[in-house]
């Protein structure tokens, strides 16, 4: 079976951890997570990083600082993952759900004002699968409305958009260090900033909202997490950030090559390769399906010609949860509902060769052709 994904871990990476191990010194106060807390953010253009235990903390904890009320609304795109969800609810605010374009499967600027109301207070602004959101207009319509933006660039390490990385948006941006991320930590996460206030905060609401040295110590005066990286964690995305770029150049390659054999195919669609301001990185390789396809049963036939594959996110306007909160009437999003149902990726990892990628892409197209 040709997986999904598989984490590319070199020997560099391994020494990287042992010498962490070898110092004694593990826990997530040790000098190594400042120094990848600092080298990551300089990669992305921004003063502060702020290290966590995964990419969904990040979120929380970006949401969180923003202190949203009750009656708040934050936009977030339906098409995507659930952490961007829960984050909000985790919050006094309300979700609302955007759809997304049906060529880029991004948040548009006619997206976000679709769903703009004067309760507004900040935007999840979330590059999907490798490709970013056309972002100058929707910052725009952000900065006229006085709309908080923080970016979720978890699929977009390298990104760049008009020559600006993914990341340097908005007040604050989160990453994940996910074992099917270009960088890994096997868990981990990053929140990037330019304030420093707001870095300090997230920094004590990371480490159980401890007060401020010289404060005495086990006393808190609000609610924090323990949502630290470990030194070995942080050793091994240091190591990693050395060959970010090339990790991603090396998924461009391979989604491209699939686009050879497969984006003429007329029973689905892929993202573009590029667009008028930025190249896709393809953080995963996906197609969508033309209707008359059960992406489920087309799942099934290629497990059995060898070839893994996962689905699309499922829309998070339709999430079962949302009952809960009673938000569960919410209006029809026609490109994320069918994305969520159509939609699957294919193997895609780093170290893929081009023989593995024909056969998952010949795998793909027998499936159609004899569905």
């Amino acid at each position: 079976m040709i997986p999904v994904s598989r984490p590319h871990i070199a020997e560099t990476d391994i020494q990287a951890v042992s010498d962490a191990l070898r110092e004694g010194f593990v826990s997530g106060e040790a000098p190594i997570v400042a120094a990848f807390e600092q080298e990551f953010a300089s990669a992305v253009n921004r003063r502060h990083g702020i290290a966590v235990s995964n990419g969904s903390v990040a979120l929380d904890l970006a949401i969180h600082a923003l202190g949203l009320e009750s009656g708040d609304e934050v936009i977030l795109p339906s098409f995507t993952i659930a952490s961007c969800l829960f984050a909000v609810l985790r919050s006094k605010a309300t979700p609302v759900f955007a759809d997304v374009d049906s060529t880029t499967w991004n948040l548009s600027s006619e997206s976000v004002r679709a769903v703009i109301s004067p309760r507004t207070r900040a935007l999840l602004a979330v590059h999907t699968y490798g490709l970013p959101i056309d972002m100058a207009p929707v910052e725009q319509l952000c900065k006229d409305r006085g709309i908080t933006i923080i970016e979720d660039a978890a699929e977009a390490h390298t990104v760049r958009y008009n020559q600006q990385v993914c990341g340097s948006f908005g007040i604050a941006s989160t990453f994940s260090f996910y074992a099917n991320k270009a960088i890994t930590c096997g868990e981990g996460g990053m929140i990037v900033t330019d304030d420093e206030s707001l870095a300090n905060r997230l920094r004590s609401l990371r480490n159980l909202a401890f007060l401020p040295a010289p404060g005495p110590r086990f006393v808190h005066d609000e609610i924090g997490w323990n949502s630290r990286l470990s030194a070995m964690q942080a050793a091994l995305g240091r190591s990693q950030l050395r060959r970010m770029e090339d990790v991603t150049a090396e998924k461009r390659r391979i989604g491209l090559a699939y686009r050879n054999i497969i984006a003429d195919h007329p029973d689905l669609k892929m993202q573009p390769s590029e667009t008028p301001y930025s190249e896709n990185k393809y953080w995963v390789v996906g197609c969508v399906l033309d209707n008359r396809f059960d992406s489920r049963e087309v799942a099934k036939r290629l497990r059995g010609l060898g070839v893994d594959t996962r689905p699309f996110f499922f829309p998070l306007h339709r999430q079962p949860l949302l009952d809960t909160y009673g938000l569960s009437e919410q209006p029809a999003l026609p490109v994320a509902e069918r994305l969520g149902s159509q939609g699957l990726y294919l193997p895609s990892f780093v170290g893929m060769n081009d023989a593995e990628i024909n056969q998952c892409a010949n795998a793909l197209v027998r499936v159609l052709d004899e569905y």
